[in-house]
């Protein structure tokens, strides 16, 4: 007996198989992962090559959460900052090394970096949360490219005290 789970408009058959609403049967891998955004990004940069990283710390723009989404952000201004988890649609390659910007002669794992040339193109960024109206939060901070998907977003809490290691930014 198949035990049918409806997500939105996908149904579960088993961990492999799901029946689109358009009835087409899709079959994943155990390791495959799937996710629906839940907004996208509203920025002023429209292109990866547009993000200039001397210049994120200032750039607004914002985090634009679909309808059903909203009753979600109940909470978030009582913190200052947040955590964008975004999906890289524009980024088409993957490097496993890679060269930090504005650091000459350092090149390590894309691992030990913030590169977006990602095995999975996932961002994770912060930013300051400047005001919430509706499903949208206007931010400060924003590195990701207009349009961009929006997977997840958190509230920036301190997890860690003390004095953290940082690697090769030391240098």
């Amino acid at each position: 007996m198949v035990q049918l789970v409806q997500f939105s408009n996908t149904t579960i058959f088993s961990s492999k198989h799901y029946l689109m609403d358009d009835y087409r049967l899709l079959t994943m891998s155990p390791m495959e992962v799937r996710y629906t955004p839940i907004g996208h990004v509203h920025s002023p940069h429209d292109t990866p090559e547009d993000v200039a990283h001397d210049e994120v710390a200032d750039t607004t723009g914002e985090i634009v959460l679909e309808d059903e989404y909203e009753r979600g952000l109940e909470g978030l201004e009582e913190f200052s900052h947040a955590v964008v988890l975004a999906h890289l649609d524009e980024v088409d390659e993957s490097r496993l090394t890679a060269r930090p910007p504005h650091v000459d002669d350092v090149e390590v794992g894309v691992f030990a970096t913030r590169s977006p040339f990602r095995p999975t193109p996932i961002a994770q960024t912060v930013v300051e949360v400047l005001e919430i109206d509706g499903p949208r939060v206007r931010v400060r901070g924003l590195d990701l490219v207009d349009g961009t998907p929006v997977l997840d977003l958190k509230p920036h809490v301190r997890t860690v005290e003390g004095d953290l290691d940082v690697g090769w930014l030391e240098e």
